[in-house]
């Protein structure tokens, strides 16, 4: 067999792996490009009534309504959860525990309203809270400056409170800590790794919970309780124990009404919902259908609300709260404000005008970002930014108008409603498709994509596997070993600066660096595979001794020169090359069958609570390891056919002479 052709096929066979690799990322791992802009007080983002007349102290963008907020989490809230029918004379365990947040609707009706709170797949607890804070759909793959931490580098809403002045304190879910390390005032961080325990999260905010309030030394609190989640993973929803944590929750809430100030807003939310077996992760609709239930002691709505809650994007929690506490919507903020909480105590026209205000800063920001965004990355497609550029400036041209027609008073007020409605529609339109562009072009989820890797990695060699299984075993255990772990906190960074007493001037040489000592047994192994050519001859020579008898110094000499393992290969050119291919291609299997494994095991576990946290990392990891073996080995390959054929020269040199 020809060397050339060998190592073609076998890169044929690596583009085979990688063409399944990329398949399956674009179907399980999301990416996006993280922006490092951040929005400021100082942004002209003012609509133009506020921007003639300013806004009062301590206002940003928009005139602050409410100097504090608690924002109470209840981990894995299902919608079906909040919601209460008196008309259910048996419930489930989860249904018609929360009747206090039923009573405040119904007889507060201006002052408190229960939503459908959709989050955005993947529903794991660290994406939701990105999302919650940032108001843009985080991703597995967030590209940006620092993939040595799982701190949020992205403008969020706590940077923006902190940024400006605000004191935010914070009980609960110890994940907030590695993703908003050094933003809280005051925190009570407790562990939520074991998901079998339903109480010590939540025993231990209540511990703190009213005191703090009372205490008044605060702008923004975030409670973010565990047990409902771990109660649904433990024991699933429709349990006993389930009725017990609700209940508590609802008597919590109960409570802590009691202890707020009028000028308080209280945000009861769930991150995500769960499934029948208590499950979350993906894009079902019981995972995405979550609840949001709004409270002020001061009126907040103008209307009644509607028979069936209204449906709501978590995104667009951010603005709305941001806009309320007189902060700058965070700069990568896709969502849209929630209008009818900026309503005022005025009459319609007022409100109207209230909400348009809200509306064209909201729009303003977004238009920013989406004009950022495709500067650094192509994949929003052009036609459709055109057309949302379009909208924009339509909308924002007429707003000017109106506003110019509302001073001089030449509008009577049914041809303004009704043009005030009409723009708001245009407002909303322009907001929802822009969303909407967003979600197809970073949160596209394909799982069937996955099962073309499955195929693409079930091709079958009929070549020995001990050595090279041994030999790959040997290389997994050198990685741990050497300390390496498959997750991101865990890369050697400092490997960057071996040899180096200053810093470099530009990122690839770092990136060799670090990639060189993370991937060293993967490099190492794979460049030194071709050995096990040799392995046979090794194993041979042991065993041929003991079974032989004794012979004749001649014979023995005879049967050394046999032996000589590299001579021998070279008496069969054509069957060195072909033992070089199945060597190559068992290779591959082996690592394509720990791949495969890795794939599995997100697809499996795409649900688990630790699956954006273990299992996508190590598929990560296993990707880039398989990539960095398989071109170290075709490197191994070659380098061992270059010196086959040099020796294949010097041989027929020998022979000449």
């Amino acid at each position: 067999m020809q060397r050339w052709p060998v190592l073609l096929f076998l890169a044929w066979v690596c583009f085979l792996f990688f063409a399944g690799i990329g398949l399956f990322m674009s179907g399980f791992l999301l990416t996006r490009i993280e922006l490092a802009s951040s929005s400021s007080c100082a942004d002209p983002l003012l609509p133009p009534p506020w921007e003639r007349q300013g806004l009062p102290p301590g206002s940003c963008w928009a005139p602050q309504r409410f100097s504090k907020a608690v924002l109470v989490i209840i981990d894995a809230l299902h919608f079906e959860f909040a919601r209460f029918n008196p008309a259910k004379t048996s419930p489930l365990p989860y249904e018609n525990k929360l009747s206090f947040l039923h009573h405040l609707a119904t007889s507060q009706p201006r002052h408190a309203r229960l939503y459908r709170f959709r989050a955005d797949p993947p529903t794991a607890t660290m994406q939701r809270i990105k999302g919650l804070t940032t108001g843009s759909l985080p991703t597995f793959i967030d590209v940006g400056s620092n993939f040595a931490t799982y701190a949020i580098q992205e403008d969020n809403l706590l940077a923006q409170l902190v940024q400006n002045g605000r004191r935010v304190v914070f009980m609960g879910d110890d994940t907030w800590e590695g993703l908003f390390p050094k933003k809280f005032f005051r925190s009570y961080f407790f562990p939520s790794f074991n998901v079998k325990d339903l109480h010590t999260v939540d025993d231990g905010i209540l511990q703190h919970l009213y005191p703090t309030v009372d205490s008044g030394e605060w702008d923004v609190l975030i409670a973010h309780f565990l047990g409902v989640d771990h109660c649904g993973h433990k024991h699933g929803p429709d349990h006993p124990e389930m009725a017990k944590k609700l209940t508590q929750m609802n008597e919590m809430l109960r409570s802590l009404v009691d202890h707020l100030g009028n000028d308080t807003l209280l945000l009861v939310a769930g991150d995500h919902g769960m499934t029948e077996t208590g499950d979350h992760g993906g894009d079902s609709e019981k995972e995405v259908n979550a609840a949001l239930f709004v409270y002020s002691k001061t009126p907040l709505f103008v209307t009644v609300p509607p028979e069936e809650p209204e449906a709501v994007p978590q995104v667009n929690l951010v603005p709305t709260v941001a806009l309320l506490l007189g902060v700058p919507i965070p700069y990568s903020n896709i969502g849209e404000v929630m209008a009818e909480l900026f309503s005022g105590d005025g009459d319609a026209v007022s409100a109207a005008l209230q909400q348009l205000s809200v509306y064209h800063i909201n729009a303003k920001q977004v238009d920013r970002f989406l004009h950022s965004y495709s500067l650094v990355a192509q994949d929003l497609p052009a036609e459709q930014l055109q057309h949302l550029q379009q909208l924009f400036s339509s909308a924002v041209e007429e707003h000017t108008q109106l506003l110019a027609q509302v001073q001089g008073a030449t509008l009577v007020p049914p041809e303004l409603e009704s043009r005030l409605g009409s723009l708001i529609s245009r407002f909303q339109l322009y907001l929802r498709e822009a969303r909407a562009l967003c979600t197809q072009s970073w949160a596209r989820f394909h799982p069937l994509l996955a099962f073309l890797l499955l195929f693409l990695e079930a091709f079958p060699f009929s070549v020995p596997w001990y050595a090279v299984i041994s030999w790959l075993l040997a290389a997994s255990q050198f990685f741990y070993s050497t300390g390496h772990q498959p997750i991101f906190p865990a890369i050697h960074w400092n490997a960057a600066f071996v040899g180096f007493h200053l810093d470099h001037s530009t990122n690839l040489l770092p990136a060799v660096l670090v990639g060189a000592n993370t991937f060293a047994s993967h490099i190492l192994f794979a460049v030194g595979c071709p050995l096990l050519l040799l392995w046979p001859f090794v194993c041979e020579m042991p065993s041929s001794q003991k079974k032989k008898p004794k012979k004749e110094p001649r014979e023995e000499l005879q049967e050394v020169e046999e032996h000589m393992m590299e001579m021998r290969l070279r008496e069969s050119p054509e069957k060195f090359s072909t033992a070089l291919l199945q060597l190559g291609l068992k290779y591959l299997f082996v690592l394509g069958t720990q791949l495969l494994a890795c794939v599995c095991a997100a697809m499996i576990l795409r649900r688990h609570l630790m699956v954006w946290k273990v299992f996508a990392p190590k598929f990560l990891f296993e990707s880039l390891g398989f990539m960095v073996s398989s071109i170290c080995l075709l490197l191994g390959i070659s380098l061992v056919m270059r010196v086959d054929c040099a020796v294949s020269t010097w041989f027929n040199q020998l022979q000449l002479r």
